[in-house]
């Protein structure tokens, strides 16, 4: 709940301030926040091409109003399956074509809205679907193949979520250079009275204060957000890939399915019995 999450800390570290009867407006340092923000700005950047850049402020509403994967959705990805390969064990692997090459009219997909909508997840199936319909592969070489369809998603994904944790990393040190530049600053009043010279030592350690919350308050779980979701998206890419993993190995529908059952991760997985009868009602 990161929307929440940001109250929680805004308002614990201000109202954990206040309560020691801090000064709030004293917080308040806005040419502080120019060399930091700025700063963390630039350096963002120089360490990212532009796409990256562009991917990751399209990026941003995803770590507020994101969703994880619910159990459903991996429920969705079993069934689909599962009678994509009783079609093609009663039918014969030809009758998938029509499914694999054109996904948005297939009216087996259009069962479940939850993978059209994951265009990452309805490319890779119909792709593999397309490559299990050729017939042209050995299970280990398709197994290797989908391999580095997800060995490439799962680098893709992290692209954006590290080149926020980069950032994070530079905030107290850039913190530390804003304060840094304060005492310099305070430095020429040496000869002002004691209320003067705090106030502007105040000032410089708001920098320390400012990069050590933007980095450890915000940015870092920011970044942990978006691998989070990245990770969700390979989890289900490899869910669906055990199904068609063991399929290409001989196995019949069922047992392929329990075999990406146990790839589902534990908070999502459906019971053994519940499958069934969800399998069950897919067949009728």
């Amino acid at each position: 709940m990161p929307p929440i999450g940001v109250i929680v800390v805004i308002g614990c570290v201000i109202g954990g301030y206040m309560w020691h009867h801090g000064v709030l407006g004293l917080l308040w340092q806005p040419n502080e926040v120019l060399i930091i923000c700025g700063a963390a700005f630039g350096s963002f950047l120089i360490a990212n091409p532009m796409s990256l850049i562009k991917e990751t402020f399209k990026s941003i509403p995803k770590i507020f109003f994101g969703k994880e994967l619910k159990k459903q959705q991996f429920v969705d990805v079993l069934l689909l399956l599962f009678e994509f390969l009783s079609i093609a064990r009663r039918e014969g692997m030809l009758a998938l074509e029509e499914h694999a090459n054109k996904p948005d009219s297939s009216a087996i997909f259009a069962k479940y809205p939850s993978i059209l909508a994951n265009h990452h997840l309805k490319d890779f199936l119909a792709d593999n679907l397309k490559v299990f319909v050729s017939g042209n592969i050995e299970p280990v070489e398709f197994e290797n193949l989908m391999d580095i369809d997800t060995d490439v998603h799962e680098h893709h994904g992290m692209l954006i979520p590290n080149s926020l944790t980069t950032v994070s990393d530079s905030l107290p040190g850039l913190g530390i250079v804003a304060a840094v530049l304060g005492i310099i600053t305070t430095m020429r009043l040496m000869t002002e009275p004691p209320e003067v010279l705090g106030a502007s030592v105040g000032a410089a350690l708001c920098g320390t204060f400012l990069g050590l919350l933007l980095s450890y308050g915000y940015m870092a779980p920011m970044a942990k957000t978006l691998e989070n979701q990245a990770g969700d998206q390979i989890n289900i890419l490899k869910v669906a890939k055990a199904v068609l993993v063991a399929f290409s190995k001989g196995l019949p529908p069922v047992m392929a399915i329990e075999f990406a059952r146990r790839a589902v991760p534990s908070n999502c997985r459906p019971g053994y019995e519940e499958l069934e009868e969800l399998l069950k009602s897919v067949k009728k």
